[in-house]
């Protein structure tokens, strides 16, 4: 039902092979289970990126363009009904946008991609939310990705009426 991209796996991630395992993953779980989803039952997640950069860094403008093609036919074959990106640079690289994440949370866009065309889909609605990772930092700001999971749940409800 829902497909939530980050950037690019951590330490953890990377080890295990696994998006969002580490701690900021157990917080996203934990997040998640309180407004009825699971990655066991309707949540799908990936990365913009399938690899770690080297020294965690950001992934370069390169690396992502290699790796968007396939990430939006990547979308197009889960076809989730809603798609969250976490933190500033899976939204604004997904929403083609440059604002800050603080400007983009909390909003409904559309993801539109010629692979979803190309497959028969429609617009995807997508809400850009905080990452785990920085929530870990700075918990005052579990409110506002608190919020925008409660507008996901509610989107999500409607869709599925």
């Amino acid at each position: 039902d829902v497909m939530l991209i980050g950037e690019a796996p951590g330490r953890d991630e990377d080890r295990e092979g696994v998006p969002f395992v580490g701690v900021s993953g157990q917080l996203l779980d934990v997040m998640l289970g309180h407004v009825g989803l699971s990655r066991d039952e309707n949540v799908y997640i990936t990365n913009i990126l399938p690899w770690r950069p080297p020294g965690n860094r950001n992934p370069t403008d390169a690396e992502i363009a290699a790796c968007l093609p396939f990430l939006a036919r990547h979308i197009a074959l889960v076809a989730p009904q809603i798609l969250i990106f976490l933190g500033a640079t899976a939204a604004k690289t997904l929403l083609g946008r440059s604002e800050g994440i603080t400007r983009l949370r909390g909003q409904w866009y559309e993801y539109a991609a010629p692979a979803l065309e190309s497959a028969g889909l429609a617009p995807i609605p997508a809400m850009a939310t905080l990452h785990p990772a920085y929530l870990l930092r700075q918990p005052v700001q579990k409110r506002a990705a608190w919020k925008d999971l409660l507008s996901v749940r509610q989107r999500l409800d409607t869709l599925t009426k």
